[in-house]
């Protein structure tokens, strides 16, 4: 079932996408950022991005979980999290 809600980014992933956030319409988080690299295919550098970043959706965090198997829920909202320079 095809869900609805938000996807924010942060930090560098922001700067690639070239918004801090935008709907998403999809069953999986692989469906999600599939389409958000559809979305922005004029701007390489955010498929790069995000092969760097880690993602907490609904504020659970993905790890290395397969993207295909986390399922999305209208109203929800996933955070889009490069890495962090720093401590």
């Amino acid at each position: 079932m095809t869900a609805r809600g938000t996807i924010r980014y942060w930090a560098a992933a922001k700067a690639a996408a070239g918004t801090g956030e935008e709907a998403y319409e999809a069953a999986t988080l692989a469906e999600a950022l599939d389409a958000a690299r559809e979305r922005h295919t004029e701007r390489p550098e955010f498929a790069r991005v995000l092969l760097r970043c880690s993602f907490l959706v609904d504020g659970n965090p993905v790890g290395t979980r397969d993207h295909a198997s986390v399922e999305l829920v209208t109203g929800g909202t996933v955070e889009v999290l490069p890495p962090f320079a720093g401590g």
